[in-house]
């Protein structure tokens, strides 16, 4: 490397550096808990519909996002009716498919027979979210896609199967609640 091409790399870094102090790089730190781009006095989270035959879902799924939000914002959750701004949404979509298979062997009068046996199943929910000015009946965000997955699995005991798919819908809507969360509070 020459001398010359040194000096021109050093001339040109301290010219650039003083400008990134002075015009900073854009990012800027806020109060926690405080939404960005829009001022929420107040937020409802009606319970989550659900299009689902996994009874019981929309209440443990909307658990989980309130929880969200009490956890790690100020905006206070109210009923809808005093409500300044209302999440909600809808699980439109909820299904597991298999991943993986073990081989079972099986002799039935004297014939051996081999068939694939499910060990792990994916699991993949879909929802519709909605976040709204209720005031103005300004739509503030709207995800039509949000989808999460996870994988869990299937025992010789269904309700072991049963548990184990339970906690992989509760993992989902673990990663979705943060998702909306930052969808609503960071909103970028």
């Amino acid at each position: 490397m020459s001398l010359k091409y040194c000096y021109f790399i050093i001339l040109g870094v301290t010219m650039l550096l003083p400008g990134f102090f002075i015009t900073g790089c854009g990012y800027s730190i806020r109060a926690s808990g405080d939404p960005m781009g829009i001022k929420m006095e107040s937020m409802a989270i009606p319970m989550i519909e659900s299009t689902s035959s996994d009874l019981g879902f929309e209440a443990d799924f909307t658990r989980v996002i309130r929880e969200e939000f009490i956890r790690n914002s100020k905006v206070p959750l109210v009923s809808k009716e005093e409500a300044q701004t209302v999440l909600s949404g809808r699980i439109y979509d909820i299904r597991t498919e298999p991943v993986s298979y073990d081989l079972d062997q099986q002799t039935v009068n004297g014939t051996v027979t081999t068939y694939p046996e499910t060990k792990t199943r994916m699991l993949r929910v879909k929802v519709d979210m909605r976040f709204e000015d209720k005031g103005t009946g300004k739509v503030i965000w709207r995800n039509k896609n949000m989808e999460e997955k996870t994988s869990y699995v299937v025992d010789r005991d269904p309700l072991v199967t049963r548990f184990n798919k339970k906690n992989a819908l509760e993992t989902i809507a673990e990663r979705l609640a943060k998702r909306i969360f930052l969808q609503t509070m960071e909103r970028f």
